[in-house]
């Protein structure tokens, strides 16, 4: 669509409405003339934008023609003009502004794929020191606390062990899981277990000599040579490491140096969340722990469920051979633990045998903690 506009006076206003795709102007007509509409066209262009002017005179002179370019005309046509060549300087400036636009598109999608990911990275920033924050608080301060669940001798209902399990006292409250994983991201995994193992070795001294303790490590962990300096204040035959992960282990060697040094301190290892899947085999084979711990979802419909049934008295077997002693954890009903007695499942653990609690102050009375 085209517009013609024959008073100077009213041209700027028409730009102003049509926002045109090109702009023909004679230079010599009455006031205003072309030389100050090309002024005021001019500051009414969009910052970013370009709408070319091409200027029409009868004027040769080289004066006239640098004056109109200086004020911002693109192209520059003398009368008489030939009407051909008018359509192709036209269609070569439209050209440009397509590519100009084009471009113009393009530098504002990656500018604003640029800040995005400028705002991306600064509220990642201001998360990890939200996170990094609240982990070293707990660190420090008394947010973080133990509680300790019973595990039972089955069938003769005597408790023989506990596992220290962390708590965190904040609002919102959020679950253990999400505490380590995040104190991972920050790189103060490390430290926050080894806080917790610390809270928890301390009650070691209160539970009688023969009843052990289990405490929740990731690999790191076990690699860090402050874990052994804490164990050594306590007894280490009485403790029993329970292997966690937040990522799959990559290289098992890693591990081999720092769990036979704390195994000739005399603590024993754990593999968590047997039967839950492939990974949790892979460490029972490589580790060779002395505690094969069942995850729930088998435990859940072994007296009724033959398959799983027959999946524990496998690694009953299993364990029975290589010298380690099962754990079932979470054990919710009586018959499931008659049926994981009948199996020849070692140990249990879970809410019908005790639940996660703080241990009473001084020695602990494990009459009281018995359930069966």
């Amino acid at each position: 669509n085209t517009q013609t506009v024959n008073d100077s006076s009213a041209a700027v206003g028409a730009f102003c409405e049509t926002r045109p795709d090109l702009v023909l102007l004679d230079l010599h007509m009455p006031p205003p003339d072309g030389f100050e509409v090309l002024e005021e066209i001019k500051d009414h262009v969009p910052d970013g934008d370009f709408v070319p002017v091409v200027v029409l005179t009868a004027d040769w002179s080289e004066e006239v023609k640098q004056q109109a370019l200086a004020a911002g005309a693109k192209d520059f046509v003398t009368k008489p003009f030939n009407y051909a060549e008018l359509v192709l300087r036209v269609e070569n400036l439209l050209h440009t502004r397509i590519l100009y636009t084009e471009l113009a598109a393009r530098t504002a999608e990656a500018e604003a794929r640029l800040a995005e990911a400028r705002a991306t990275r600064e509220r990642e920033a201001e998360r990890a020191r939200s996170i990094t924050d609240r982990v070293k608080r707990a660190i420090e301060g008394d947010i973080l606390t133990m509680v300790f669940q019973p595990i039972i001798e089955v069938g003769e209902g005597a408790v023989v062990g506990f596992e220290a399990l962390s708590r965190f006292a904040t609002e919102p409250a959020m679950a253990p899981d999400i505490w380590f994983r995040e104190a991972a991201e920050v790189g103060l995994g490390v430290d926050l277990e080894l806080a917790a193992i610390e809270r928890a070795v301390i009650r070691m001294a209160d539970l009688p000599g023969r009843v052990f303790m289990t405490l929740n490590a990731s690999p790191p962990s076990i690699g860090s040579p402050r874990l052994a300096m804490l164990l050594a204040d306590a007894d280490p035959s009485r403790v029993v490491m329970e292997l966690t992960e937040h990522d799959a282990i990559a290289d098992y060697s890693a591990l081999v140096d720092p769990l036979a040094q704390l195994r000739e301190m005399g603590v024993r290892l754990a593999v968590d969340d047997t039967g839950s899947g492939y990974a949790s085999l892979s460490h029972i084979l490589k580790l060779g722990p002395e505690f094969i711990k069942l995850d729930r979802s088998l435990v859940s419909g072994a007296d009724s469920d033959p398959a799983r049934s027959a999946l524990v008295a496998a690694l009953v077997r299993f364990a029975s051979e290589t010298g380690a002693t099962v754990v079932a954890e979470g054990v919710e009903t009586a018959a499931e633990l008659a049926a994981l007695e009948t199996l020849g499942v070692h140990l249990g653990q879970g809410f019908l045998l005790g639940r996660p609690e703080r241990l009473p102050a001084g020695p602990v009375d494990l009459a009281q903690l018995a359930t069966t």
